[in-house]
C-alpha cells in the first residue's frame, strides 16, 4: 500500500511542492491581485501574474529554461521546433518572441498610435523635463556598480527608471537577459504603482504654494509668444523628422524609437491610414501585450527570483523610479527660480514614460488643491517627452555597453 501511495505522489506534483514554490505562489496571487482587484495595470500584470504562477507549477515544465540549456558550444541556438519539443510552448514564446527582441518594438508601435504628440509640440519647454526625468537612470546605474552589479546588469536595472516596461525588456535583452525576470516584473510592478509613487515624492518635495501654480492662469498673464500654424501638418513631420535625427544620433535606438514614431504617424495621417493605426493599437499590440506578459512572468522560476541579487534588483528599481520623479520636480523648481513665468512641479514629475497614468495623476493632484487648476495638457508634454527620452536613453546604453 505504501508503494502505491509513493507512486501516486510521485504522479502528482505535491512530492515537488517546497516553501520555494509556495513564496513564488503568494508573489503570483499578489500580481493578480493588484491587477483585478486593485486594477493597476491590468493589461500587464494579470498576464505577468499568472506567466509566474505557471512557471512554479510543480512538474508543469513551463518555466523558461536557462539560456546555456538551449545554447551549443559554438554560440548558436538550438531550432525553434527542437525547443518546444524539448521544454514546451512557453519556451518556443519566448525565444522566439522575447529573445529575439521583437516584441518591445511592436508595443512601441502600438503605443505610437494612442500617443498625441501636439501636448509636447505646443509646449516644448515643458517637454525638456521629459529628459530632466531621466537622471533615475544613470544615478541609479553608478549606485548599482558600486553594489557590486557589472556595468550591463547595472544599465539593466537602472533603466527601470525611465517607467516604461517594453524599453526595460529590450534593454535587458541587449545586456543583461539573464536579469530580464526581476527587471520586468520591478520595472511594471512600479508602473503599476505610479498612483502611490509620484504623489508621495511630490507631497516630499513640494510646497502647497507649488502644487497650487496654475497653469492656465500663467498662460493668461505670460502668453507663449509663438503659435504653431498648421499644427496638422507638423505633427505629420515630426515623427518622420525625429525618427531620421535620432537614429544618425543614436543608431541603438532605432528599433523603439523608429516603431513608435511610425505607429503615430500613421496615426496622424487620419483616414488613410486609419485601419493601420486600429491594427497597430489594438489587435496587434494585445495580442504582443499577452505573450510578451505570460513568457516575462515565465522567467521568474523561484531560482531567480529568491536570490540576493533580485532583491538588489527590486530595491534599486524603486530607487531609479522614485529618482526620476524627484529629478524632473527639482528640475521645474529651478526653472522656476529664473523666470517670471512659473512651471507647477508636478509637471516635472511626469517626466516619466508611464503614459498617461502619470499625467492623469499629477492633474488628480493639482484638482484637489484648486478644483480650477487642469493641468492634463501640461503634464503630457512632459510625459510624452519621457517615452522619446527613455528610449534614447536605452539606445546610448547599449550603443556603449552590448
Amino acid at each position: 500500500m505504501s508503494e502505491i501511495f509513493a507512486s501516486l505522489t510521485e504522479m502528482t506534483g505535491f512530492g515537488m511542492i517546497g516553501w520555494e514554490t509556495i513564496l513564488m505562489w503568494v508573489i503570483a496571487f499578489v500580481l493578480l491581485y493588484l491587477g483585478i482587484f486593485k486594477e493597476y495595470e491590468p493589461l500587464l500584470l494579470v498576464p505577468i501574474g499568472f506567466g509566474v504562477l505557471l512557471a512554479n507549477l510543480p512538474g508543469a515544465g513551463l518555466g523558461i529554461v536557462d539560456n546555456a540549456l538551449v545554447q551549443h558550444a559554438d554560440g548558436s541556438y538550438m531550432n525553434l521546433l527542437d525547443i518546444a519539443g524539448e521544454y514546451g510552448i512557453m519556451n518556443f514564446l519566448y525565444y522566439a518572441l522575447i529573445k529575439t527582441g521583437i516584441l518591445p518594438p511592436v508595443i512601441f508601435m502600438g503605443v505610437g498610435a494612442l500617443t498625441d504628440f501636439g501636448p509636447m509640440l505646443r509646449n516644448l519647454k515643458l517637454a525638456l523635463f521629459g529628459g530632466a526625468a531621466q537622471i533615475g537612470i544613470f544615478s541609479v546605474l553608478l549606485a548599482a556598480v558600486i553594489m557590486g552589479f557589472t556595468l550591463p546588469e547595472a544599465a539593466s536595472l537602472g533603466i527601470i527608471g525611465g517607467a516604461d516596461g517594453p524599453t526595460a525588456i529590450y534593454t535587458t535583452i541587449k545586456l543583461a537577459p539573464h536579469l530580464l525576470g526581476p527587471i520586468a516584473i520591478a520595472a511594471y510592478s512600479y508602473m503599476a504603482l505610479v498612483p502611490v509613487i509620484i504623489p508621495a515624492v511630490a507631497k516630499l518635495l513640494m510646497t502647497e504654494k507649488e502644487f497650487k501654480i496654475h497653469m492656465k492662469k500663467m498662460d493668461k498673464q505670460y502668453p507663449p509668444k509663438h503659435d504653431i500654424k498648421h499644427l496638422k501638418i507638423v505633427k505629420i513631420i515630426f515623427p518622420i523628422v525625429l525618427g531620421v535625427v535620432v537614429a544618425v544620433f543614436v543608431p541603438s535606438s532605432a528599433p523603439l524609437l523608429g516603431m513608435l514614431l511610425f505607429g503615430n504617424l500613421v496615426k496622424e495621417i487620419g483616414a488613410n491610414t486609419g485601419r493601420l493605426a486600429e491594427a497597430a493599437s489594438g489587435p496587434i499590440m494585445n495580442t504582443a501585450t499577452i505573450f510578451l506578459g505570460l513568457t516575462v512572468g515565465a522567467t521568474m522560476t523561484s531560482e531567480v527570483f529568491l536570490s540576493g541579487q533580485t532583491l538588489g534588483i527590486i530595491v534599486g528599481g524603486f530607487l531609479a523610479f522614485a529618482v526620476s520623479v524627484a529629478g524632473g520636480i527639482v528640475a521645474v523648481k529651478v526653472t522656476n527660480m529664473f523666470s517670471k513665468k512659473k512651471i507647477n512641479p508636478l509637471v516635472g514629475a511626469t517626466g516619466l514614460s508611464a503614459v498617461p497614468m502619470a499625467s492623469r495623476v499629477a492633474n488628480e493632484m493639482a484638482l484637489k488643491y484648486d478644483k480650477s487648476n487642469h493641468i492634463l495638457q501640461y503634464c503630457m508634454a512632459s510625459n510624452v517627452s519621457g517615452v522619446i527620452g527613455s528610449a534614447v536613453a536605452a539606445g546610448v546604453l547599449i550603443s556603449f555597453l552590448g
